[in-house]
């Protein structure tokens, strides 16, 4: 099952963390990432309803991210390269919640998922919290 870890720079324990296990959280960021490959699966068809139309979200904060394992350079490279801003994932974050609470085709694609809506609010604030104190987050994720 794969884990999505968070990381603060600088370094520091955020006051909340995540509630439940993380694995859908870590498939929606890796189908919404293959949507550009043409995935078909019902967690890359609920991120282009979040992209598109009425929502226009911009998920590239969410889609910012690596595996933690590495194995050469070019992975070190990568993980230097995903620490961002935390406000844009904080805002992001706030508005997927946001449509999937208001969009019932939305919330129909994430029916296989039911705890994702709950791992990106609490991912948005933890990305708030980061915000606040000036600091950046990098999102990364472990196979266990």
């Amino acid at each position: 099952m794969p884990t999505l870890h968070v990381d603060v720079d600088p370094s520091a324990q955020p006051p909340s963390s995540f509630a439940g296990d993380t694995a859908p959280l870590v498939y929606f960021l890796s189908f919404a990432f293959a949507a550009r490959y043409g995935a078909q699966h019902e967690l890359t068809q609920a991120s282009l309803l979040l992209r598109r139309g009425e929502h226009q979200i911009d998920l590239k904060p969410l889609l910012t991210f690596a595996d933690r394992a590495t194995e050469d350079p070019a992975d070190e490279h990568e993980l230097k390269r995903v620490w961002q801003d935390a406000q844009p994932l904080a805002d992001c974050c706030r508005r997927v919640a946001e449509a999937i609470d208001a969009d019932a085709a939305i919330r129909d694609q994430l029916h296989d998922f039911p705890t994702l809506r709950d791992r990106v609010d609490e991912l948005g604030r933890i990305a708030s919290w980061a915000a606040e104190d000036g600091r950046r987050l990098r999102l990364t994720y472990t196979m266990d």
